[in-house]
């Protein structure tokens, strides 16, 4: 004999009667909850005789164990070579923007220490051609000093992305035949 509710629908089945899909997602919810650790860990009942002083209560408590660390072996079977064009890029870039920087402030310091001119007497006094002047800073002057910083800063991010990547596609040839590289992973 079927049961309806007011709206007509079939009675839904008893707690006992359940269908076996919400026992199995009421068991996958329930091994997905945190295991209680401590005082949650012990039943009501053995709270209360834990709570009296019992001395059988504390006699069956495990000792705690003593910290061990883990140690996972992994193997690097494949590398994206998409993902390393990507990261290889971005560190290319940074590295080239840190080379331009660089050569700025190494450039401003040797001018303001006088290196420039210092090496602008000791070479006019060796050649000593009379009316020629010799000027180191028409060879490395400022502006050109950075331009060339530049040009090899988009020259270096252009080849270390291509050899990153060509890296990429040739460890994953070299991995196919021999396994890729083992790692062992430690959690101290």
């Amino acid at each position: 004999m079927s049961t309806a509710d007011s709206a007509g629908r079939p009675a839904r089945p008893s707690g006992a009667a359940r269908p076996a899909r919400q026992e199995a997602a009421t068991m996958q919810r329930d091994a997905t909850r945190p295991v209680p650790t401590g005082r949650e860990a012990v039943p009501a009942a053995g709270r209360e005789a834990a709570g009296s002083g019992s001395t059988a209560a504390t006699a069956t408590k495990p000792a705690p164990r003593p910290a061990s660390s883990r140690r996972v072996k992994l193997t690097v079977a494949r590398i994206d070579p998409w993902s390393a064009m990507k990261m290889s890029f971005l560190l290319s870039v940074a590295l080239g923007i840190a080379l331009v920087v660089a050569t700025v402030v190494l450039w401003t310091v040797l001018d303001a220490m006088g290196v420039f001119d210092k090496v602008n007497g000791v070479i006019g006094s060796v050649i000593q051609d009379g009316g020629t002047r010799f000027d180191i800073l028409d060879f490395v002057g400022f502006t050109r000093v950075v331009s060339l910083s530049i040009v090899i800063a988009v020259v270096d991010v252009i080849l270390i992305t291509a050899i990153a990547t060509l890296g990429a596609f040739l460890y994953n040839l070299s991995s196919a035949l021999v396994g890729g590289v083992h790692l062992t992973l430690t959690d101290d």
